[in-house]
């Protein structure tokens, strides 16, 4: 009796310290954010407003078939940044690409410090036709409506090229000399790859022997309540992006009447290997990136996710299952295996000859482009099904510094404008040109100054895209604020 009273004890004692150990972790688990005070609001005129809308009237299209591919629109838009910033056109260099890429540079007064690369794409995704009808305005109507400006473009991505350039030229009204050199790189592609427009921006920038002291391109935003536990805003600032391949399968097995089906078709052999990798998906991990998420939102969370947080170690398991919940959480903790394209038969009593399917993986770091093939290869463990990769295929890029001049420098801005946001790095799981920047500077960050939240979350690249005008306003105050925070010192 006494010997089980001991080990109740010995047993209530440990789970004791346990709960003390969790207790004193959560206890240290202290904010990481820095507040700065808020910085002078800088007036935007109304004719900026005017200058957004004109941009987002003009058909900047990137089709997925090139013959399809308008210049008279492109040519349209360069004529408009030609026109609307006739100060960033006439007083920095400018150099085209591929007649619709630009390259502006305003040279620095101090050439012993690196420069900064501002980045963004003029080009936009198609309106699907059948959605026309769902579009509550004209989808390149650039129409203000109850202080809202709707169109293709007004969040991916003209908001970043009109809020780059209305920055430029007013700081080049006011005189400002910038004592860090600055680029600011404009591709037209960006939606198909970005090969014509920012791939060639930054091999000439590689062939200049330029160094970035660091590069900005699109990615993070500010999340509005997406975050679950977290009321307030949160600005997400992207140090790394997955990486992109889509692997074609394709099987051909003998057809037939489909009367007499044989015991498997082409159709059930594609299936069976779909199904598989579904039923196989990658391991979810917690990488460096997702650490450092959880280290600057985590203290911010009520107790309870506090608690599970601060002690990752001992609730790694529990952490990812939170993640994979959601379609956006697990997209940030593992590969994503996503059938996109599933092609075969002609007609309903011939069992078709062959059938081929599409695959999509967005990878995560620490993933390649070869472990993700040779694991599909591993799961489906087929001959007859043949596995060819696609055309466009990225590695995912490496994770960039939370601590360097250009994180903290964007923290510091973000505060400045956006004070009661809290702000913390973030895996970009989508692609963006900033990828082909990756010999121009080793830290490399993803962040759109516009709010993002269950209204508007679906509507770039979906139907009823627009921004506040707010939002675009203070987009230019960020810009603006970036600049004069990166190159003053």
């Amino acid at each position: 009796m006494k010997s089980l009273k001991k080990v109740l004890l010995l047993i209530v004692s440990l789970i004791l310290v346990f709960a003390i150990y969790l207790v004193i972790n959560t206890l240290n688990f202290k904010s990481t954010q820095i507040t700065y005070e808020s910085a002078k609001v800088l007036e935007v005129n109304f004719s900026s407003v005017e200058n957004f809308s004109k941009a987002i009237k003009i058909k900047t299209i990137s089709p997925e078939n090139t013959i399809d591919f308008d210049s008279i629109q492109f040519q349209l838009f360069s004529d408009f940044l030609k026109n609307t910033y006739p100060l960033a056109d006439s007083l920095l260099e400018k150099k085209t690409f591929n007649s619709y890429s630009f390259l502006y540079k305003w040279r620095g007064s101090d050439l012993t410090l690196k420069p900064i690369v501002l980045m963004a794409h003029l080009d936009v995704v198609p309106v699907i036709e059948e959605n026309r009808a769902k579009w509550k305005h004209d989808s390149f109507g650039g129409e203000i409506i109850n202080d809202t400006i709707w169109g293709r473009g007004s969040i991916d991505d003209k908001v970043g090229v009109v809020g780059i350039m209305e920055s430029l030229e007013l700081l080049l009204k006011d005189g400002f000399l910038p004592k860090r050199s600055i680029y600011i790189a404009l591709g037209h592609d960006e939606e198909i790859g970005g090969v014509n427009g920012a791939k060639t921006i930054a091999q000439y920038l590689e062939e200049k022997k330029i160094k970035a002291e660091f590069v900005l391109d699109e990615g993070g935003s500010i999340i509005q309540k997406l975050i679950p536990d977290i009321e307030k805003e949160v600005a997400l600032i992207g140090i790394a992006e997955k990486g992109f391949v889509s692997l074609e399968l394709s099987v051909s097995l003998e057809g037939g009447h489909s009367s007499m089906p044989e015991r498997e078709t082409a159709i059930d052999v594609l299936s069976n290997a779909i199904v598989k990798l579904k039923e196989n998906p990658f391991p979810a991990v917690i990488s460096p990136t997702i650490e450092e998420f959880i280290e600057n939102l985590g203290p911010e969370m009520p107790f309870a996710n506090k608690l599970v947080f601060a002690n990752k170690s001992i609730f790694k398991s529990l952490i990812t299952g939170i993640y994979e919940e959601s379609a956006s959480g697990n997209a940030l903790v593992r590969t994503t295996t996503s059938p996109t394209i599933f092609n075969s038969g002609v007609k309903d009593n011939i069992i078709p000859l062959s059938a081929s399917a599409v695959i999509n993986f967005r990878i995560i770091p620490g993933e390649t482009i070869s472990t993700v093939t040779n694991r599909v290869n591993q799961i489906i463990n087929d001959e007859r099904i043949t596995i060819k990769t696609g055309a466009f295929v990225s590695e995912p890029s490496k994770v960039s510094s939370t601590s360097s001049f250009g994180y903290r420098t964007l923290n510091k801005t973000i505060s400045e404008i956006y004070p009661t946001a809290l702000v913390a790095p973030y895996l970009v799981v989508g692609a963006t040109d900033s990828r082909h920047f990756n010999a121009i500077s080793d830290n490399i960050y993803r962040f759109s100054a516009i709010k993002i939240n269950k209204e508007n979350i679906k509507s770039f690249h979906g139907f009823n895209e627009r921004l506040p005008i707010s939002d675009y306003e203070n987009s230019i105050r960020f810009y603006h604020q970036l600049i004069k925070n990166s190159t003053s010192k």
